[in-house]
């Protein structure tokens, strides 16, 4: 497994780089972005059919880029970079919010937010540490190995995004196989098919919810009786919501939780200090959002001309945002290839930035600062089950993570 340390800064390469690419650490940027970390705030890169489309790799240019409304994220309008093919099926069907502009986005944020409020994330915080210490106890009675992806780092946030929204965990197998195939199926049949099937599935119990005379205890439930029924929010809108809450409420910070853990294992100075110190939890949490940037490729499209840090975007173009090195940028991080638990790192973009900054970021850092806690405190002897390099990870045009973790202790 191939670490990247202080890079040079190559010279500006001769043709667009191809993105996105794999990496060859799980925890690292591709290799093959290394021409892409030499200063430049923006580059042109190729996409799968050979289209070039702009790359920010510049924090402050991100931030600005994010927030600026002349960038759609409506992947329907010509122009929308797809970044990998099994997309390219899917792009006309409606996305809830992350799909969406103002003011309709704002309109949909506006009915999700009191559920992912600080204040709700903290009430939340000691049902998540039940759901994490039974599957704990599971997993040590069982006794070693295990294979931390299966047993523990999905689980825990698919049974808290359920609980949540209202949706019947006993379905687990279902949608998190449809939920692999959307973001990682080989074909974009797959994807279309696994879309379409997502959506029957909640919008059958969707229509069940609203046949009830009384609510449930679900976001859905609420969403049902509230906005659907006012006519706020119709039957379709209230899917394409249930769909990206339910398949980014679960994924993300899944792979969060098993790459996390792997990275400090393959960290064990820091590790060490982290156990040594747990007050340094929610510092290295988000260290570690910062340096594993797993969510790669945000997609903008130009809505008309932009000129920004010495570089004219056109409209129609597409405009794509590398996480990973954006995350990396040493005009802000200090040797950013390095875990420091001490550096201030709240101005990374892991959770994006603007009026579509991930909403569910608070709960996203109580699941993340729970279950890794736990796992240290109840595993102190906790360490890989096989050698490194034997452990299979994610490709780089989806969601970044482990696809199995086998661990030991």
């Amino acid at each position: 497994m191939t670490e990247l340390t202080d890079p040079t800064g190559p010279a500006t390469p001769a043709a667009p780089v191809a993105f996105p690419q794999d990496r060859t650490c799980p925890y690292h940027p591709p290799t093959g972005y290394e021409p892409l970390r030499d200063g430049r705030a923006l580059s042109r890169v190729t996409l799968f059919d050979g289209r070039e489309v702009w790359l920010v790799t510049a924090h402050a240019t991100a931030r600005a880029l994010l927030a600026d409304p002349r960038l759609s994220s409506d992947r329907r309008r010509p122009g929308f970079p797809i970044p990998a093919e099994r997309f390219v099926g899917v792009r006309d069907r409606r996305v809830a919010l992350l799909g969406m502009d103002d003011p309709e986005h704002q309109r949909q944020r506006r009915m999700m937010i009191p559920s992912f409020t600080v204040k709700r994330a903290t009430e939340l915080r000691p049902w998540i540490q039940r759901t994490v210490d039974g599957l704990l106890d599971a997993m040590i009675a069982q006794g070693p190995p295990a294979d931390l992806v299966s047993a523990f780092a999905l689980p825990v946030p698919s049974m808290v995004i359920c609980g949540l929204l209202g949706v019947p965990y006993a379905d687990h197998e279902f949608f998190e196989e449809q939920s692999r195939r959307l973001l990682r199926g080989p074909r974009a049949a797959d994807s279309m098919e696994a879309r379409t099937r997502l959506e029957e599935y909640l919008g059958a119990l969707i229509d069940d919810k609203a046949k009830q005379a009384e609510p449930g205890d679900g976001i859905l439930d609420d969403l049902v009786h509230q906005q659907l029924r006012e006519g706020t929010l119709d039957r379709a809108e209230l899917v394409s919501l249930a769909v990206i809450m339910l398949v980014a409420g679960h994924e993300t910070t899944a792979n969060m939780i098993s790459l996390g853990t792997f990275t400090l294992l393959q960290h064990p100075d820091r590790l060490a200090e982290l156990r040594a110190d747990p007050a340094l939890l929610p510092a290295a949490v988000e260290e570690l959002m910062r340096m594993l940037s797993i969510a790669e490729g945000l997609a903008r499209v130009a809505l008309e001309d932009i000129e920004i840090a010495g570089t004219t975007i056109r409209a129609g173009e597409g405009v794509l945002f590398s996480t990973s090195v954006i995350n990396r940028d040493p005009a802000l991080y200090a040797a950013p290839d390095a875990l420091d638990f001490h550096r201030p790192v709240r101005h990374h973009v892991a959770f994006g930035f603007g009026i579509h900054q991930c909403l569910g970021q608070n709960l996203a850092r109580a699941e993340l600062e729970i279950a890794l806690e736990s796992l240290l405190a109840r595993l102190p002897g906790l360490r890989l089950a096989v050698p490194a390099e034997e452990i299979p990870f994610k490709r780089g045009d989806t969601i970044q993570g482990m696809l199995e973790l086998p661990v030991t202790w």
